[in-house]
């Protein structure tokens, strides 16, 4: 057997940016234990795998890290419509429909950027605890929040959050996925963010679109606005273009496929 895995770096426009993802599109299911073996093998932090479905444009989706299945990802799921276009598994125009375990996720090309259409997480105040406090390194937190997969930071500043070195063994004994870091931004982005998942197997994750499913209820409240330019304050970096409704998150930014290859398993 044959597997085409397809290397694509999200929401970037340049190579060895924003966040790596490996795409593998077959034309049937494949087994739930080599999935994982080749999320394993991958060693990114997510690799996605899709087949068709009946219907044009509709396709299943599911993610893993090197560690474990997750119930959403974002960048992968912007790597897999970039790839169904670009290899020409999906004509042009056509949305890109993905059915998973957080129900049916939407992707369109909208001139340059693709579009996400993702379920809004919000999250809502929660105390920030001691053990909170020391995985932060004591950084200066202005607020905790938390929803039932994350617990969210907001810093005092863009510049806190950059320099931010939080001690991940006591995040990955924490009682949630990860951990979102997050301040106002400075022009041109309305805020900036951070997010570790170390008990995922992820120390850092470069860019996340699921985490701007909180990101984005979090500041629109706070700032009162309905679209806001963010960036992913990671080492590689990336921008994502967040737009707000009542229920769901529209998430856009660009791809680039880096790297094609054939798994001979």
């Amino acid at each position: 057997m044959k597997q085409s895995v397809i290397q694509v770096d999200a929401f970037t426009d340049k190579p060895f940016a924003g966040n790596p993802a490996a795409v593998c599109v077959s034309q049937s299911p494949l087994d739930e234990a080599l999935m994982q073996q080749i999320a394993t093998e991958m060693n990114l932090s997510e690799t996605a795998f899709l087949y068709p479905l009946k219907e044009e444009g509709n396709y299943s989706l599911r993610w893993f890290t090197p560690a474990d299945e997750i119930d959403l990802c974002g960048h992968a799921t912007l790597a897999s419509a970039h790839v169904l276009w670009t290899e020409g598994h999906l004509e042009a125009g056509i949305t890109a429909r993905f059915q998973t375990k957080s129900g049916e996720l939407l992707v369109a090309q909208h001139g340059e950027l693709l579009r996400m259409n993702f379920p809004a997480q919000p999250v809502h105040d929660a105390p920030i605890s001691p053990a909170m406090v020391a995985a932060m390194n004591h950084a200066d937190i202005v607020h905790g929040s938390r929803n039932d997969t994350n617990y969210l930071v907001e810093l005092r500043s863009h510049q806190a959050v950059v320099n931010l070195t939080p001690d991940l063994k006591k995040i990955a004994k924490l009682p949630y996925q990860g951990v979102i870091v997050t301040s106002a931004g400075d022009t041109p982005y309305d805020f900036v963010s951070r997010y570790f998942v170390p008990a995922m197997g992820i120390p850092e994750d470069p860019v996340t679109g699921s985490s701007h499913c909180s990101l984005g209820p979090y500041w629109q409240a706070k700032l009162g606005k309905d679209k806001m330019l963010a960036y992913q304050a990671s080492g590689r970096g990336g921008e994502l273009h967040v737009e707000c409704t009542p229920e769901r998150i529209y998430i856009s930014g660009q791809a680039i496929t880096v790297m094609r290859g054939e798994l001979l398993l």
